[in-house]
């Protein structure tokens, strides 16, 4: 099974915001899939489906993305027979609105869900979607920026991103990170 982890904050009040982006790609895919993401386990909120013959999990840790990798290490021990590999769909303030990069291993780039899955985990290497959301241009605090909306403009940016992204999953699903690198970075 290919468990696949959104990642994001909880909640009406996150929900429209840059950080949420993760949640909005696993949300796509669920749509497409027609399926809900409704089951209550470890923290998060989870559905197991099939997508292209492979066995996915698709994962939104519900625990505030400070504290992800609490939901992240208690699904991976409890499907720890069944899970072959797992990819953490995440915002980037380093790349443009929409932009995509796969990435295997690495540091966290200053991002909390990151840190927090890297020290539940005891480990950086993990596979990667990165999704620009751009960088404030006023002297905005990063952690306000983070929760806020897109603009009009940047909304099409994104639309067009996490519909890609959703693409770029399957192509990592089907066939690998570095195929997924090679077409979508």
């Amino acid at each position: 099974m290919l468990m696949i982890v959104g990642l994001g904050n909880p909640g009406q009040k996150y929900e429209n915001t840059r950080h949420n982006v993760g949640f909005w790609v696993v949300d796509k895919i669920a749509e497409i899939l027609n399926i809900k993401i409704d089951k209550k386990q470890a923290q998060a909120l989870v559905q197991s489906t099939f997508w292209d013959g492979k066995k996915i999990l698709l994962v939104k840790p519900q625990t505030y993305m400070n504290l992800s990798g609490q939901s992240v290490l208690q699904l991976i021990n409890f499907y720890q027979e069944q899970i072959d590999d797992f990819i953490i769909i995440h915002d980037d303030l380093d790349l443009p609105v929409g932009k995509l990069r796969f990435k295997t291993g690495g540091g966290t780039g200053g991002h909390n869900g990151l840190k927090s899955i890297i020290q539940y985990l005891n480990s950086q290497e993990f596979d990667r979607l990165k999704i620009g959301i751009g960088r404030p241009s006023n002297n905005s605090e990063v952690k306000d920026y983070v929760l806020t909306t897109f603009t009009k403009e940047e909304k099409v940016n994104v639309e067009e991103g996490i519909n890609n992204a959703v693409l770029g999953i399957k192509m990592w699903i089907t066939e690998g990170i570095e195929k997924a690198m090679n077409n979508f970075n």
